[in-house]
């Protein structure tokens, strides 16, 4: 599998995380009911880690499943922030993330591991998008365009009309 489009959509992401954390002034303040930087970048992190555990067993010929629920956390969230040493440290842990998974999901696995399915459970605000298996490379190509994508929408929006 080429992962290509998922190393891009984690280096957009750093990039955003980055400009983000770099903008003048004070912290950006996110609109009430949803997250700061940090608990984006916590998120993604979490997203990561369950994806490398999903893509780890598969290659190990482990059943697995894919479920996203603790990522949504938030006292989890708030623990990996504080984990991690606040915003340089999650970008740090999310780039080496994003690395390890694009290694080991791309070039390590083979055509039959990629189309592993993987029972599934897909959360987001409160809604329920998934719950059913998906192949191992949809979860991986879902990553690369939806998530990753929206996310660093998400941050982008955090800055300063007009920066």
């Amino acid at each position: 599998m080429d992962t290509t489009p998922l190393r891009d959509a984690y280096r957009a992401l750093l990039d955003a995380a980055a400009t983000v954390a770099d903008s003048a002034g004070p912290a950006p303040v996110p609109p009430a009911g949803e997250w700061d930087a940090d608990q984006i970048l916590a998120h993604v992190s979490l997203v990561t880690a369950t994806t490398l555990a999903a893509v780890s067993a598969v290659a190990s010929g482990a059943r697995t499943t894919y479920d996203n629920r603790l990522a949504l956390d938030t006292w989890t969230i708030g623990r990996t922030v504080a984990l991690a040493g606040g915003n340089a440290g999650l970008r740090e842990r999310v780039r080496l993330q994003g690395d390890a998974l694009c290694t080991l999901g791309g070039p390590a696995l083979g055509e039959s591991e990629l189309d592993t399915p993987v029972p599934t459970v897909l959360l987001s605000d409160g809604t329920l998008l998934v719950d059913q298996p998906l192949s191992l490379r949809d979860l991986l190509t879902g990553l690369a365009e939806t998530e990753l994508p929206g996310h660093t929408k998400q941050l982008l929006a955090l800055l300063p009309d007009g920066a």
